[in-house]
């Protein structure tokens, strides 16, 4: 692990002070939303706006990339990022915060395209799969610290705003001075969405309700704290802890999954994840047992998105894996566009609750689908699956690619 993290470490520098400063902005615009005074739908377009970005950009990079280069893409989008970063304190107008969050989503999308690709080829073929799992680590490390950085200056100014796009533009540092060779980049497969259902109805259907699961812990956790009437202080915390959960819940799940039936264990997380949030939105809770929460919450949905794209998977040769991935990203970002609007509207009509009553719905439709597929087909083999690639619903089809191709390596020896 230390020979891979010394061959890679200027591009995971790099990727973890991107992730503090995507982690902040995340946060913060919940919290400074409610001081500027806009209403929870307001807020909600403007955190689903970054999806739709994400969405766009995820699609358009790789071709960016193969006309500009990567050293190209990556500087362009990352001053864009920096510039967008202050633009939100300077004018503080949830109209001009929807279109920034569009533009701020496709850069990262792209940076992300461009670092994976990178990240990929810096590897070889016995430190690949190590090195993908130091990335996905450094992904929910940096928006965990991100949280105890937001506490370091008042969210009603000025400062907040521009931290993040200083960490921003120190990213780039590394990863720009770094030794390694821009890779050549290959065109991503693609697989049209009737084939991606024909394949694993519920790989389609769980990754969209996933979608929405996701963009309420990355987008309106902290409107919900900013409703609830939590400090900022508790807010940040509260969203650090499902990060933890997710980073600490990811293997153990993965483990049990190449051990059975992935439907079954699909359908328990699920009715748990629909219990948790259930329970979260009807009771009165203090703060520590909404800490339990929310780890409970991410220790669920991030299992659950590895989990169906592996489930999928099991249906796939290996040569359709990466075009199906990129479909099933293409389909969670659906449900990630859709998400925060319709928690908008669910919070506006029956409080704060309506966010733990949102998720709770999400798992709770997740699991009924899980059992009407159960009926539907017989599960392979357990001995014929292939093998629990832990993998961040922020990532793009490019490091799901290399996981693939890691997994794959790793099996033939």
């Amino acid at each position: 692990m230390i020979r891979v993290f010394a061959a890679s470490w200027p591009l995971l520098l790099g990727m973890l002070l991107l992730m503090i400063g995507n982690g902040i902005q995340g946060t913060l615009l919940g919290i400074r939303g409610n001081l500027e005074g806009f209403s929870t739908q307001q807020m909600s377009l403007v955190m689903s706006a970054y999806f739709l970005g994400f969405l766009f950009g995820s699609r358009m990079a790789p071709d960016l990339i193969r006309r500009v280069g990567h050293v190209r893409v990556f500087a362009a989008l990352g001053s864009l990022i920096s510039a967008v970063l202050v633009l939100y304190a300077a004018v503080p107008d949830w109209i001009v915060w929807v279109v920034l969050r569009v533009l701020i989503g496709f850069c990262f999308a792209g940076v992300y395209v461009t670092a994976e690709s990178w990240l990929n080829n810096t590897a070889t073929n016995e430190t690949r799969g190590q090195t993908l799992s130091l990335y996905m680590i450094v992904q929910m490390l940096g928006i965990i610290t991100a949280q105890g950085v937001l506490n370091l200056a008042d969210p009603a100014g000025f400062m907040l705003f521009v931290i993040p796009s200083v960490l921003v533009s120190l990213a780039f540092t590394p990863i720009l001075l770094s030794i390694s060779p821009a890779p050549a980049f290959g065109s991503i497969k693609r697989m049209s969405f009737r084939q991606l259902y024909n394949v694993s109805p519920l790989g389609v259907v769980g990754i969209f309700l996933m979608g929405g699961v996701f963009a309420a812990i990355f987008g309106m956790a902290a409107v919900w704290g900013g409703v609830a009437g939590l400090s900022v202080l508790e807010i940040t915390i509260f969203v650090a802890a499902i990060y933890f959960g997710g980073l600490i819940f990811q293997y153990p799940i993965g483990w049990i999954s190449d051990r059975m039936d992935r439907r079954q264990l699909i359908l328990v997380v699920a009715v748990v994840g629909a219990v948790t949030a259930t329970l979260a939105a009807l009771l009165p809770l203090g703060f520590t047992a909404l800490l339990l929460v929310a780890m409970a919450i991410g220790g669920i949905s991030n299992p659950l998105y590895s989990l169906l794209l592996a489930y999928t998977n099991d249906y796939l040769e290996h040569d359709d894996m990466a075009a199906a991935s990129a479909g099933l990203m293409f389909v969670n970002g659906l449900g990630a566009i859709i998400g925060p609007v319709a928690i908008g509207w669910i919070m506006a009509w029956v409080g704060p609750g309506g966010f733990f009553l949102y998720i709770g719905m999400l798992s709770a439709l997740l699991a009924v689908y899980a059992v009407w597929r159960m009926s539907r087909r017989p599960a392979p083999a357990v001995d014929s699956t292939g093998s629990f690639n832990a993998i961040t619903p922020g990532t793009t089809a490019v490091a799901y690619e290399a996981v693939i191709d890691a997994q794959t390596e790793s099996d033939s020896t």
